[in-house]
Order: structure tokens, then C-alpha cells, then sequence
């Protein structure tokens, strides 16, 4: 299967992760940026073969040459960039949906920004998917997976990681930017930060627990009304 990158030059698939995995290690890094920068090194296409032949110090001179990073890069943030160009630690441990999950309302879409099985442990603008629940007060179950990979060749990345969010009502990260909160916002999702991370399913337990008396932000959510604001509703308007 081929991807496009985002200088219009045909990539394998193996070949974009590769390249969207080591623009992520580096702090900063456009992924388009750093695809143009690879394609005027190594020539186009850019292959597998051609990514392994990279070294830390072709890499150094070609991110400080296109001033794409700080030249104070430190080295071992390099030499991570350089695995993942040769195609070491690539290995997908997405995890597979529930096959039980049962449908019907009451119940939110959460998002969950992963980098590694079933974790919470990822930035909005640089998670490699996102893990979608089903939360209900009588269970959680994961019910698909959004690689964001396609996302990164797009002009604007966090538009369209926003898009795939499409369908959730909720999206948990370690951390989101204002402009990019205001994007997620603008699809009709609300972002909640949860900095310390942790298994996906054990932080939305949390989320579990308050589903049968939401605060008035989670209730809009389930399109129920806030218990918490009940007692201010007069009792006709309440019976009608």
C-alpha cells in the first residue's frame, strides 16, 4: 500500500512511518518540513534503501543546514530519529477492538491519545492513534483505533487530527496547545487533559464513575441534564 508524502512524491507505507515516526522524536519538527529536507538530501523518491544509508551526522547537518531544529539537539534525541529512519522499533502494538461491545445510547465516544497498546501516554499533536471507548456506566470497551499517520501529511495536522476525531464526544491527552484545543472544540468534542497518563481503561474509570451524576459539562456531553442544577428547576417546569 503507498502513501503520498507531502512534497507530492510517492512513499510506501513503510517508508512515511518511518519518516513521520523520526519527525516526531525530534522536538519542533514539521513533518512536511522534514520530508522536503530528506527528498533534497537523498533524491527522490525517498525509499527504505536510501533512509538506511542516514547517519546522526547526515542527519545533524541536514536539520541545522534547513534550520529545521535547534542545533543544540541533543545527540541521543538524534540517534533515536536515525532508528526509526532505518526502521527499528517499528513494531505495531495497536490493540485489537473489543469484539462485544454493544450498541445503543446512554453511553459516551472517548478518544484517547496513544503511543504504545493500551495507554494514555500521548500529545494531541504528536500521538501515533487514537484509541476510541465506549463508555458506559455498566462497562468500557474499546471500540477502534485511528492512526493519525495520514494526518501528518496534511497543511494543517491539527485540522485534520481533529477530523478523525469525528463521532467522540470526549478526546484525553497528556497535552494540547490553545490552537489546537480550539480546533478539537470546533468538531464538537471537548479535550481533557490528563498529564500523568497511565492505562487508557484505568483513567476512564475515573470518567466511569461520574457517568450517573455528571457535572454540567459531561452532561451537555450525554445530552442528560445535571443533576447538580435539578434542584433549581421548579417543580411544574420539571413535571411538564
Amino acid at each position: 500500500m503507498n502513501a503520498t508524502a507531502p512534497n507530492g512524491s510517492p512513499v510506501s507505507r513503510e517508508t512515511a512511518l518511518r519518516i513521520a515516526m523520526a519527525a516526531r522524536t525530534l522536538p519542533g519538527v514539521n513533518v512536511a518540513a522534514f520530508v522536503h529536507a530528506l527528498g533534497e538530501r537523498l533524491g527522490l523518491p525517498v525509499t527504505d534503501e536510501k533512509l538506511a544509508r542516514m547517519t546522526v551526522a547526515d542527519l545533524k547537518a541536514m536539520l541545522q543546514g534547513d534550520e529545521i531544529v535547534d542545533p543544540g539537539i541533543e545527540g541521543s534525541v538524534l540517534k533515536s530519529a536515525v532508528r526509526y529512519l532505518w526502521g527499528e522499533g517499528l513494531a505495531d502494538d495497536a490493540p485489537a477492538p473489543d469484539a462485544d461491545a454493544p450498541q445503543g445510547e446512554g453511553a459516551l465516544t472517548v478518544a484517547v491519545a496513544s503511543n504504545s497498546a493500551e495507554q494514555l501516554d500521548g500529545h494531541f499533536g504528536s500521538c501515533n492513534r487514537f484509541l476510541i471507548y465506549r463508555v458506559a456506566e455498566d462497562g468500557i470497551w474499546l471500540t477502534g483505533v485511528r492512526a493519525t499517520l495520514e494526518a501528518d501529511g496534511a497543511e494543517d495536522r491539527n485540522a485534520a487530527r481533529a477530523e478523525l476525531l469525528a463521532g467522540c464526544q470526549l478526546v484525553y491527552v497528556q497535552s494540547i496547545g490553545g490552537p489546537a484545543a480550539a480546533k478539537v472544540v470546533r468538531v464538537g468534542v471537548h479535550p481533557v487533559k490528563f498529564p500523568a497518563g497511565g492505562a487508557a481503561r484505568e483513567v476512564l474509570k475515573q470518567l466511569q464513575s461520574v457517568l450517573n451524576s455528571p457535572p454540567p459539562w459531561l452532561a451537555r456531553a450525554l445530552g442528560k441534564e445535571a443533576r447538580s442544577l435539578a434542584r433549581f428547576v421548579p417543580a411544574a417546569e420539571a413535571e411538564a
